[in-house]
């Protein structure tokens, strides 16, 4: 196990000046910086699929693709204003990405081949700034451009800079999470499922912190579609949504709220069903005082959907995003008086909203999981949630493009400021909301208060978290996730918590070397009809991590138990530190 050092108290200090120029030449590099060689067209498109060198063993049963999306391009040269700079990290063009895991049978070294695949999302968007020098359509923490005045903010917020129905969807920079086998969509894609060792993959879309989501071909990743939750439900106009959607682990049902900003907000919590594509409004939920707010995860247990409004309110009813054309200066500032609020859903039965929390002010960005006890004594439901949160709204500006590259004296001063330091440290968090025994309906709705069962700092935990799949809505005991140890302004490690002992386990990542996002592949049982569970941690993650020194990528596989290396798949260029992704298992 690495050593716990609190980067609050080494500071922001980084232990390898090279390193961390490697790392801000290959955050800041334009398609012209790569020249086009193997088949790829500038900055790490590859138009393969190339089949990559594998060093070491990636375990057949892992089989199947992992897809990858996030930031690719950030800045735009040759515009009539010059070059366009993203300022926030979240506003980098997305960037879709594959590694198909394909067994080789008989070989007598490696157990699987890998080819990856890349694909830009935004040539569109692309083409538009360097024709105009600026963005036009609202985005996460693009600095506001001041050439635009007075006139010309009141003409986007009457322009319905918030509604679906005007927008140009080519425009649209969707890519933060990948999502496979959407219910209630209209695809586009053709993708065959019977030409052998295949993704399972029928369709796959690309969503963000609103209503659009893009289609995105499973093979090529060619963006192909694109659609709005008001085209499965009409109530579902609104702008705004979670990134992170929730399925079924049993059904494949899928999960998501929407919500309308106006004096009062109005969040509307759904359900798609997998087996016939419908969709149900689970809850509408619109209170005086409830703020509109900018929320990017919620959480899924057995029975419930669990909606939680953390302090990142929106200023003017929400009116303030198409003023400031942007998320983050749109959100008032904090006030520890904006208390959290919770709200629990039955998603079994027609019974809505079941109980209210209110909880400290605070923000949060994932989710981890929920899962429900059950007291056998009292026969008392609780329900049990687990996130990585944070006492204030802080965090979101420790992803601007000056902080993390350390332009001039902005991560100085981000990071020099003692309170919020420590404000932007991720901390495990673990909720208990026990649910009233008298029917909602029934009794007036008071809010009541969640108890806090366990906290657990940084560098112990860190973003990004991931969890076994299998053991979604269910209790769980390990936690991965990204910590940031003091060695860069981004995550810089990768780590293994266990909620029992609260130990961590970090994978040795040599120096220099930035992991992204674990995903979990569980090792399948020996035999279908198996009844014994195998352990939680019996499986491998799957990491794309970048080389600040070399330059290129690779794709990492852990021993999840261990977090020792197994083998990798190395790239000759690199892949941009991106956000989300998910495996698919392939269809034999």
């Amino acid at each position: 196990m690495g050593p716990a050092v609190d980067p609050v108290l080494r500071g922001r200090e980084h232990e390898d000046e090279d390193y961390e120029r490697a790392v801000q030449k290959l955050l800041t590099l334009n398609s012209d910086d790569w020249p086009n060689e193997a088949g790829f067209e500038g900055l790490t498109e590859v138009t393969g699929p190339v089949e990559l060198r594998l060093k070491g063993t990636i375990p057949s049963w892992a089989a199947g693709a992992l897809y990858r999306i996030g930031p690719g391009q950030y800045n735009v040269d040759d515009t009539p204003r010059g070059t366009y700079r993203t300022t926030h990290w979240f506003d980098g063009f997305a960037h879709a990405h594959k590694f198909e895991i394909i067994p080789i049978s008989g070989d007598s070294g490696s157990a699987v081949a890998v080819k990856y695949t890349s694909k830009r999302q935004n040539e569109a968007l692309v083409k538009a700034i360097r024709k105009e020098g600026r963005r036009a359509n609202v985005t996460f923490g693009q600095r506001l451009d001041p050439c635009v005045g007075l006139f010309s903010k009141v003409m986007a917020t009457w322009r319905s800079g918030l509604g679906n129905s005007t927008r140009d969807f080519d425009l649209e920079n969707v890519g933060v999470t990948v999502q496979a086998n959407v219910p209630g969509l209209k695809s586009a894609s053709q993708h065959p499922t019977d030409l052998g060792h295949r993704s399972a993959a029928r369709n796959l879309w690309a969503t963000t912190d609103n209503a659009i989501m893009k289609e995105m071909d499973p093979d090529t990743l060619k963006p192909i579609g694109n659609s709005t939750q008001e085209e499965i439900h009409p109530l579902l106009k609104g702008p705004l949504s979670c990134a992170h959607v929730q399925r079924d682990p049993e059904t494949g049902d899928l999960f998501n709220y929407n919500m309308e900003v106006g004096y009062n907000a109005t969040y509307r919590v759904f359900r798609v069903n997998a087996s016939t594509g419908t969709t149900d409004i689970l809850a509408t939920i619109s209170q005086p005082n409830l703020k509109p707010a900018y929320i990017h995860s919620f959480f899924l247990s057995g029975s419930y959907v669990i909606l939680a409004i953390p302090s990142s309110h929106f200023g003017s009813f929400g009116m303030s995003i198409p003023w400031n054309k942007n998320i983050i200066d749109a959100i008032e500032p904090f006030d520890e008086s904006q208390i959290c609020k919770w709200f629990i859903i039955d998603r079994r039965t027609d019974r809505g909203i079941v109980a209210s929390y209110d909880s400290p002010a605070g923000f949060f960005f994932h989710s981890i999981n929920a899962y429900e006890e059950v007291d056998q004594t009292s026969g008392e439901t609780s329900v049990l949630c687990d996130l990585i949160e944070y006492p204030t709204a802080d965090v979101i500006r420790a992803f601007e493009m000056d902080v993390i590259l350390r332009n001039g004296s902005a991560a100085q001063n981000y990071w020099g400021d003692e309170m919020r330091n420590r404000n932007s440290q991720a901390r495990f968090a673990r909720y208990k909301f026990q649910i009233p025994q008298v029917s909602a309906a029934k009794k007036k709705r008071v809010p009541l208060r969640p108890e806090k069962l366990l906290e657990i700092r940084a560098p112990r935990v860190g973003e990004l978290p991931t969890i076994n799949p299998l053991y979604a809505t269910r209790k769980h005991r390990y936690v991965y996730s990204l910590p940031n140890r003091g060695h860069s302004t981004l995550m810089d490690s990768l780590s293994k918590l266990d909620l029992e002992t609260r130990e961590t386990l970090y994978w040795d990542n040599p120096q220099g070397h930035t992991p992204g996002e674990a995903i979990f592949v569980p090792r399948p049982r020996s035999k279908p009809d198996e009844r014994e569970d195998l352990a939680e941690d019996d499986g491998v993650l799957l990491s794309v991590v970048l080389d600040g020194y070399g330059k290129t990528s690779y794709l990492v596989c852990l021993d999840a138990k261990t977090m020792k290396e197994l083998g990798r798949a190395e790239c000759d260029w690199a892949i941009p530190f991106g956000f989300h992704g998910l495996h698919t298992s392939a269809i034999v």
